[in-house]
């Protein structure tokens, strides 16, 4: 019984990756994640990411999500199929700001990046950083080879 379960979740495993290769192919696949680095200066609440002029992800993060990314968890926020050319990437990031006093307050702030899709796979970080010196959050994007 044990054996037949384990060829079950194998062959589960197989499917979702077939099934990822093929609504995804490496010639128009673009993958967006979101990672943060420290993030005393951010409370993470939400990213939505738009590309071009269509908003094609949004997500609300849990304490525990952010907890995860303050320990190094890199979350996968968007994966979906883009033509080759010149595109626009939007990312706007909402929480709560540095303190001032006892009071954090409402920030939001978004990220441009016009970046080329060529015929290969894509990937883009969107990093949240720690500015020490300027004691405010930084919003980083990184374009992955």
């Amino acid at each position: 019984m044990q054996a037949l379960k384990a060829d079950v979740i194998a062959l589960n495993r197989d499917l979702l990756v077939l099934e990822e290769e093929l609504l995804f192919p490496a010639s128009t696949q673009l993958a967006v994640f979101v990672s943060m680095d420290v993030g005393r200066l951010f409370e993470l609440e939400s990213v939505q990411l738009k590309i071009g002029d269509e908003v094609v992800a949004s997500h609300l993060y849990t304490p525990l999500e952010v907890q995860a990314l303050h320990r190094g968890g890199m979350q996968r926020l968007h994966l979906g199929n883009l033509k080759s050319g010149e595109h626009e990437l939007v990312a706007v990031f909402t929480g709560r700001g540095p303190a001032h006093g006892d009071d954090r307050r409402d920030y939001k702030r978004g990220t441009t990046l016009t970046f080329e899709k060529g015929t290969g796979a894509k990937a883009i970080e969107l990093r949240i950083t720690d500015a020490q010196a300027k004691l405010q959050p930084e919003f980083e994007v990184k374009v992955w080879p």
